[in-house]
């Protein structure tokens, strides 16, 4: 009962902070990002390879009903994930942990500034432009599978990503 009180009062306030035209990610969620080491065109264009190759892993760890589930598939293919980072690269880091995000705001999605669980791949200095997104609840690969849509097409499917997860 206590369960769907609160399942209950989560939906309202995303139907009210959707009228706000914002919807805020649960702080149960698991980010991930790729950080340039500078700004240059070749710099940020290495970030980009790196991303393009991590995508199917990302397709395969993200499909999971819950969040013990996902940190066990980022565990599980960390390995990978720095194999095909070693690949572009000699200089990065990558770290699995609490991590600082700066606030974002993201076609009405807004996320806090904090040190949030997440999956943070530093290629050299890690001083550029970076990509980023949210593993769990999967949020993450609607870009780098969908070329057109709109605001409002974003929002729905992230209130449809929290309450199948939340």
């Amino acid at each position: 009962m206590m369960k769907k009180i609160i399942i209950f009062l989560f939906l309202i306030t995303i139907v009210f902070l959707s009228k706000e035209n914002k919807v805020v990610i649960p702080k149960e969620s698991i980010r991930f990002r790729i950080i340039a080491n500078s700004n240059n065109e070749k710099d940020q264009m290495l970030k980009w390879q790196v991303n393009k190759e991590l995508i199917p892993i990302l397709h395969d760890i993200t499909d999971v009903s819950n969040i013990n589930d996902m940190r066990l598939n980022i565990n599980n293919n960390l390995y990978d994930i720095d194999r095909i980072t070693s690949k572009y690269t000699d200089n990065y880091m990558i770290n699995y942990g609490l991590n600082y995000f700066p606030e974002k705001e993201y076609s009405g999605v807004v996320y806090p500034e904090g040190k949030y669980e997440s999956l943070v791949i530093t290629l050299g200095d890690g001083l550029g432009d970076n990509w980023w997104c949210v593993l769990f609840p999967p949020l993450c690969l609607m870009e780098a599978t969908k070329t057109d849509y709109s605001d409002v097409e974003y929002k729905l499917f992230v209130k449809e990503a929290i309450n199948k997860y939340f």
